[in-house]
């Protein structure tokens, strides 16, 4: 697998964003006084060298090279950006782990507007990753880890007739004997809210970020309602690989070259397709996704079949308890994650069912 450092390999995208000291933020989600750090028409296909924050953090030495050649990783094969945000980017210890690249400004976009970003292209750019568990977070807090220290897993890929896979050992220094394919995504994309402060990146809202809906791979897109013009989105969270869950607080994070498609949907046309939409909401070939978020995982569920119920009315007609009952015969509900101190549930709607349904 080539390493894409900086300024190498295919940029699929007619505009290309990097991901430096002057791009990001660490931590922190971009507010609606940021200024962006690029402007694109609605439809432009947007390229993004997204770069993870493992490797980076404090409690891995905030020294990528050192912390990855402890793992076999020539300093040649260590991202440069990665380097230069570790070295030069500031981290508080009150602000979130995730490197934020943007925030990038949609021409038009209006409060009341959905922002649609697809995903076109997913790209390793590295082969190599990691998953970790810290500071007493994930499924498990009080149990896992063990000790004071994070643990964080370093999980090398490589390449098989089926296509790339992770891979971890059965013990500590064992042969990676257990494998797993590849499904690359973002974790985080949003869009900014009003104002002058900047939202930590953990929790994710109406506003998106960080809301680890692991269906957002190739082809697949994401609607965000508009709360400032120009929308100033932003994306990080890289993810090779991600369940449902993520319940050791990371999944398989590394760093990915994304390319998106970002275009305006006016609120009348919004409405029309969707109802009212006031939180983040996937569509893929074959299914609507909305999705429930809340610091209580039982309120997420509520959430997500109250926003549920509203599509299934707003786009098909669905009487209300008839939707519900839909629901219930017919529709998975996923947790997202577990870990971002706000819950997320998803809500798979296959599309297909309503076929005969006129709109």
């Amino acid at each position: 697998m080539t390493v894409l450092q900086p300024g190498t390999g295919t940029v699929r995208g007619a505009v290309h964003l990097p991901s430096t000291p002057a791009t990001v933020l660490w931590g922190r989600l971009p507010c609606g006084d940021d200024a962006p750090v690029l402007h694109v028409e609605p439809g432009t296909e947007l390229t993004v060298d997204t770069v993870s924050h493992e490797g980076l953090l404090e409690d891995q030495g905030r020294d990528p090279v050192a912390w990855f050649g402890r793992h076999g990783v020539d300093a040649a094969d260590v991202l440069g950006d990665a380097v230069a945000i570790a070295a030069q980017v500031p981290h508080g210890p009150d602000d979130g782990p995730h490197v934020v690249t943007g925030p990038v400004r949609v021409a038009g976009c209006e409060p009341g507007d959905l922002l649609a970003v697809t995903v076109l292209e997913t790209t390793p750019r590295v082969p190599y990753g990691v998953i970790s568990n810290r500071h007493g977070r994930g499924a498990l807090p009080g149990e896992l880890p063990r000790g004071e220290d994070a643990v964080s897993v370093f999980v090398p890929v490589r390449e098989t007739a089926d296509g790339p896979v992770g891979c971890l050992p059965v013990h500590d220094g064992g042969e990676p004997l257990v494998t797993f394919p590849l499904r690359p995504f973002l974790g985080l994309v949003g869009v900014a809210v009003p104002g002058g402060e900047r939202p930590h990146s953990v929790p994710p809202g109406p506003h998106g970020g960080n809301i680890d809906v692991n269906l957002l791979q190739v082809g697949a897109t994401l609607y965000l309602p508009v709360q400032v013009p120009g929308a100033l989105l932003y994306v990080g969270d890289p993810h090779f690989a991600q369940g449902d869950g993520e319940v050791a607080l990371t999944a398989l994070e590394a760093s990915l070259r994304v390319t998106l498609r970002v275009d305006r949907v006016p609120r009348a046309d919004a409405v029309a397709r969707f109802g009212e939409v006031d939180g983040p909401l996937v569509e893929t070939a074959e299914h609507l996704v909305p999705t429930g978020l809340h610091p209580d995982l039982d309120e997420a569920v509520r959430r997500c079949v109250r926003a549920a119920i509203r599509l299934l009315h707003a786009r098909w007609g669905l009487d209300e308890h008839l939707a519900y009952a839909y629901l219930s015969a017919a529709t998975d509900f996923d947790i997202s994650q577990v870990v971002d101190r706000v819950c997320g549930v998803h809500a798979r709607i296959r599309k297909a069912d309503f076929d005969r349904v006129s709109r």
